[in-house]
């Protein structure tokens, strides 16, 4: 069985998509996060609910669409550091407890999820 299959398949994945781009919306702590993304969020939402239906083993939208996801070269024009990392890393996780994602794919999917969000850092930082 997929990730996608596990964590309930389109329907899910569209509500924790939906939740991500709520929280990152709306809470002050986010707000760096929140300005790398254009006014309208409905594309950014729908455009990483398509690469994780793919990601997660399910329908690869994306790439249907876009081709290949080449995400490090697409967010190259952003400023992605440790805070917008860690940004990033606290959306999900509070999506993930929003929309109840049980343990064990919980842990599997965020341990996946943070070596990814690692991999987009694109700012040196001192040590």
């Amino acid at each position: 069985m997929t990730a996608y299959e596990q964590l309930g398949g389109e329907e899910v994945l569209r509500k924790l998509t939906q939740r991500f781009y709520e929280i990152m919306d709306t809470v002050e702590d986010f707000k760096e996060l929140r300005a790398m993304h254009p006014g309208n969020i409905q594309g950014s939402e729908e455009k990483l609910f398509m690469f994780l239906s793919g990601w997660l083993g399910g329908p690869n939208l994306f790439m249907e669409k876009y081709g290949h996801p080449r995400l490090r070269a697409r967010h190259m024009p952003f400023k992605i550091d440790k805070e917008a990392r860690n940004q990033w890393v606290m959306c999900i996780v509070q999506a993930f407890d929003d929309v109840k994602i049980g343990e064990p794919l919980r842990t599997e999917l965020l341990h996946s999820l943070l070596k990814l969000a690692d991999h987009m850092r694109n700012v040196q930082e001192a040590t």
